[in-house]
């Protein structure tokens, strides 16, 4: 499996709302096929679900949640090869966004993987929600057939979803920019600390974005409603991404 990251991204900063840490990165990244479905909620009934040490990050005081399905190439750390089985995999996730101080960024409610590797190295490493899913992403005449099944807590996922508009790239102070470029994520290590996990990767390429949801229970396993159907879409083709060990917030 060819290793085909874009090392031209590390020069590409000039977007970044923060400098890059001065430390060295640690590993790649590849996210391709990406599909942004969002619904909004009301932060009264989100502020109980997030950890108290980060802020709701809200747009226009509204608070949104994301079901994010797209596969994974890449994977690994610095300066090592691509490996077959491991370094890619198809990945769903649910997430929102909150703050600590001028920094936005994201917090998972759960990562699903088609990597049980994936997933032991991030629980262990990371403290992240990652679940071990069976998943089948299919290319159609149109986009993507995806289909995501977890067992413990149950969660599925079935949608195709395709790109429908011109790319663009968010312009900032725009509800498309709030939820896409974000440059770090938020979670509790182990010991129940706060920590950053920060991120570099370029400006987002964004398409307007058709979706058929047949089913989804992703984020009511996490204790979280949404309506049928999700109130914005946007597609991603690709985005290559650096990400460093996390930080401690003091």
């Amino acid at each position: 499996m060819p290793h085909d990251f874009n090392s031209a991204i590390l020069d590409d900063v000039a977007h970044r709302p923060w400098s890059m840490p001065e430390r060295p990165w640690v590993m790649t990244q590849t996210w391709n096929d990406l599909l942004f479905a969002h619904w909004t909620i009301d932060p009264a009934a989100l502020r109980p679900k997030v950890p108290a040490a980060f802020d709701l990050d809200l747009y226009d005081g509204t608070a949104w949640i994301a079901v994010v399905p797209f596969v994974m190439t890449n994977v690994a750390p610095r300066g090592v090869p691509a490996l077959p089985r491991i370094s890619e995999f198809a990945e769903l996730n649910v997430r929102t966004y909150v703050r600590v101080a001028d920094r936005p960024g994201i917090y998972f409610f759960s990562l699903d993987a088609a990597s049980a590797l994936a997933v032991k190295a991030a629980r262990t490493l990371f403290n992240l929600p990652y679940y071990t899913a069976s998943m089948t992403v299919s290319a159609t005449a149109d986009g993507v057939d995806y289909r995501s099944d977890r067992e413990s807590p149950a969660a599925s996922l079935r949608v195709a979803y395709q790109p429908i508009g011109t790319p663009f790239h968010p312009i900032e102070r725009t509800l498309e920019y709030f939820l896409t470029e974000r440059y770090c994520l938020y979670n509790l290590d182990h010991h129940r600390k706060p920590y950053r996990l920060d991120i570099h990767h370029p400006r987002w390429s964004l398409q307007a974005a058709n979706a058929r949801v047949t089913r989804n229970t992703m984020a009511e396993a996490c204790g979280i409603t949404l309506a049928p159907s999700p109130q914005l879409l946007h597609f991603a083709k690709r985005q290559d991404a650096i990400a460093w060990l996390p930080e401690a917030i003091t």
